[in-house]
C-alpha cells in the first residue's frame, strides 16, 4: 500500500510539473478581455490583450467616488519555466510603488483550462485568475500575513461591452 502511495506521488509531482514547464502564454488566453466590478474598494477595471508572442499585457485601475485610488500594469511573459507575472503599482500622478528595476514577480505554478495560479517569490502571495463562463472571471487574491495568517479576497468580473 505504501509502496503504491509513492509511486502514486512520484507520478503526480511528475505530471505537475510537465505541466509547469509545458505552459505558455498562449494557455492563458481566457484571460483576454475587458473586465469590470463594483466592490469596496471603489469601481474596478482590468483589460487583458490576447496574447502577442512571448507575452500578455495588462492594465488595472481602481476609482472610487470619481477619484483613482490605484493603478497596475501587469505583463505576463514566457520563461524557460513556464509564463511570470511582473506587476506594478501606482499611485496617482504614476508614482510606482515597487523600485524602478523590481517588479512583483510571479511564476505560474499551475495552469489548466481557464485556469492559472501566479505564485510570489516568497510563497506569500497567491493571485488565481479562473474564467467561470464567457461573461465572468474571477480574480482570487490569497495573501499571508507577517503573524501567518492567510485571507482571501475573491474580485469577480463581467465582460464589460466598452
Amino acid at each position: 500500500m505504501k509502496k503504491t502511495l509513492l509511486i502514486l506521488i512520484i507520478v503526480l509531482y511528475s505530471t505537475v510539473t510537465y505541466a509547469q514547464t509545458k505552459a505558455s502564454v498562449n494557455n492563458l488566453s481566457f484571460m483576454a478581455g475587458n473586465w469590470a466590478l463594483k466592490h469596496k474598494w471603489g469601481d474596478m477595471q482590468e483589460i487583458w490583450g490576447k496574447p502577442m508572442g512571448d507575452n500578455i499585457v495588462s492594465v488595472f485601475r481602481c476609482v472610487k467616488d470619481g477619484k483613482v485610488v490605484f493603478y497596475e500594469f501587469m505583463t505576463i511573459e514566457q520563461s524557460d519555466k513556464g509564463p511570470v507575472l511582473q506587476l506594478r503599482h501606482f499611485n496617482k500622478g504614476s508614482i510606482g510603488w515597487e523600485d524602478k528595476d523590481k517588479p512583483y514577480l510571479m511564476p505560474a505554478t499551475s495552469v489548466e483550462k481557464n485556469k492559472v495560479v501566479f505564485t510570489s517569490e516568497d510563497k506569500k502571495v497567491l493571485i488565481t485568475y479562473v474564467r467561470l463562463s464567457p461573461q465572468k472571471m474571477d480574480c482570487i487574491l490569497d495573501e499571508q500575513d507577517k503573524t501567518g495568517k492567510w485571507t482571501k479576497e475573491t474580485f469577480s468580473y463581467t465582460l464589460s461591452k466598452r
